[in-house]
């Protein structure tokens, strides 16, 4: 494996960690972020930290792959 995939990978695990950490706090506190985007607003809760979490899981999963 690359230099370049395993420091992918580990910036991944940390981006997982965190957003599970997120997804956690949002669901005990029961908390909604509200983002700007443009000239609308946009609720962040648990669903959207989840659903990083599986999308990261999954490129590590195959950046770990033998290619």
């Amino acid at each position: 494996m690359e230099v370049t995939q395993q420091r992918v990978i580990q910036f991944l695990e940390k981006e997982i960690k965190t957003y599970a950490a997120l997804q956690l706090f949002l669901v005990k506190e029961g908390v909604k972020q509200r983002v700007r985007l443009g000239d609308t607003g946009l609720f962040l809760g648990p669903s959207f930290y989840r659903d990083r979490v599986r999308e990261a899981k999954r490129l590590v999963s195959d950046l770990r792959k033998p290619q």
